[in-house]
């Protein structure tokens, strides 16, 4: 367990997802994290059912805190960065960023020459599955270790150049959305084919668990255990050869890479 205190300014899903997680690792308890919103009723669950800390004032947050992770929505956040960029200039703080399109030269500009770190986790990390990218600036690498051992505890880390952080936001943050409408979908022929709504979903999510643990604890690649159920003349080839002809692996590939243009657009 850490004995640092953390400041989440922006309670919304993915800031109270990050609380969740840390305390159920075990990392921190509730009272060492305060979340901050301007609409204190929207996070007053956060404090009745969780036991955080929760408060509208951003300054008292900071200075009770030696990590501040910044997660509100990227349309708030130079307004923000410029209310507290005075509490965050006396080289006591580690800024943690999880504002999408936001680049650490922007968070420098304004903070000043101070440790940053931007980090792209996804809402999986209030169960500790999420996969989460780090970059760091200069002096942030002196908390290189330290940050990535917190997120560690949040599921997976890779520490990647900054200049692949818009890749990693689609791939990893937006992949959530991607994986759980295929899972919608996967159910809802589970009842188009004559099983309970309830019952489709169960076996779609154990099917999406089961095939990602193969990948990783094997450390194999998807064809091969594709051929491993995919007999000649057989039910799965003749799907999933309709599903290709639909477009299935295509509209997927464009998918991600319009989300990643998308964010290639609004980072220009």
């Amino acid at each position: 367990m850490t004995s640092k205190n953390i400041a989440i300014l922006g309670g919304g899903n993915l800031g109270s997802s990050i609380a969740k997680g840390l305390v159920k690792s075990g990392l921190m308890t509730p009272q060492q994290i305060t979340i901050t919103n301007l609409d204190l009723e929207l996070i007053q669950h956060l404090h009745d059912e969780d036991g955080f800390n929760i408060t509208t004032d951003n300054i008292s947050a900071i200075n009770g805190a030696q990590i501040v992770i910044i997660a509100v929505k990227p349309t708030a956040a130079r307004a923000l960065l410029n209310q507290v960029k005075d509490a965050l200039g006396n080289g006591e703080h580690v800024v943690i960023s999880v504002i999408s399109g936001i680049k650490i030269h922007d968070l420098e500009e304004i903070l000043g020459d101070m440790p940053i770190i931007r980090a792209m986790p996804n809402t999986a990390i209030a169960i500790q599955e999420s996969m989460t990218a780090l970059s760091f600036n200069e002096k942030g690498l002196t908390y290189k270790q330290e940050v990535s051992e917190i997120f560690n505890q949040l599921g997976s880390t890779m520490v990647i150049p900054e200049a692949q952080m818009p890749a990693a936001t689609v791939l990893a943050s937006c992949g959530i959305a991607f994986a759980l409408r295929f899972l919608r979908a996967a159910s809802q022929g589970g009842i188009e084919i004559g099983f309970s709504s309830k019952l489709s979903l169960e076996i779609a999510a154990q099917i999406m668990k089961g095939a990602s643990k193969l990948i990783i604890e094997n450390n194999s690649h998807p064809e091969p255990e594709i051929d491993k159920v995919t007999t000649p003349l057989g039910v799965t080839i003749k799907s999933l050869n309709k599903m290709e002809y639909e477009g299935f692996s295509s509209s997927l590939i464009q998918g991600v890479v319009a989300g990643y243009n998308k964010i290639l657009e609004t980072e220009s």
